[in-house]
């Protein structure tokens, strides 16, 4: 993360500023074309996305897709993944079998603040949560 620094304000920021040239970044990228510098990280055995009650039939039979961010975000803890699904409605939380997806050969990436990036979570290693 040269040349960026994460402003703390004892607020999770969305962003980072640059030192050089006043410029403002998503930490995971979002919609911007732009290298991240993150190299890639052996994940927890379990993961979490969180998503609204309305999107889990379709994730269920689909699987995570990245949409318009350059990859899937995921939680590293269900408390985390339940105030994410809140956001857009009633919250309902996914586990992912990370550690089945790695020995499979997904890439897991880690943003400087936490949040679980990847291409793609298919739907073979996805599980509702009671």
């Amino acid at each position: 993360m040269r040349g960026w620094a994460l402003l703390r304000l004892g607020l999770a920021l969305p962003f980072l500023l640059s030192l050089q040239g006043g410029r403002i970044r998503a930490h995971q990228g979002h919609s911007v074309p732009i290298d991240l510098g993150l190299a890639p990280v052996d994940p927890p055995p379990l993961l979490f996305h969180g998503t609204a009650e309305r999107n889990v039939e379709t994730i269920l039979r689909e699987g995570l897709r990245n949409g318009s961010r350059h990859r899937v975000h995921l939680s590293p803890d269900v408390p985390t993944a339940t105030r994410v699904g809140a956001r857009r409605g009633s919250p309902r939380v996914l586990e992912v079998d990370a550690a089945a997806m790695a020995a499979a050969g997904h890439v897991f990436l880690r943003s400087d603040h936490g949040v679980w990036l990847v291409d793609a979570v298919p739907p073979a290693y996805l599980r509702l949560t009671p």
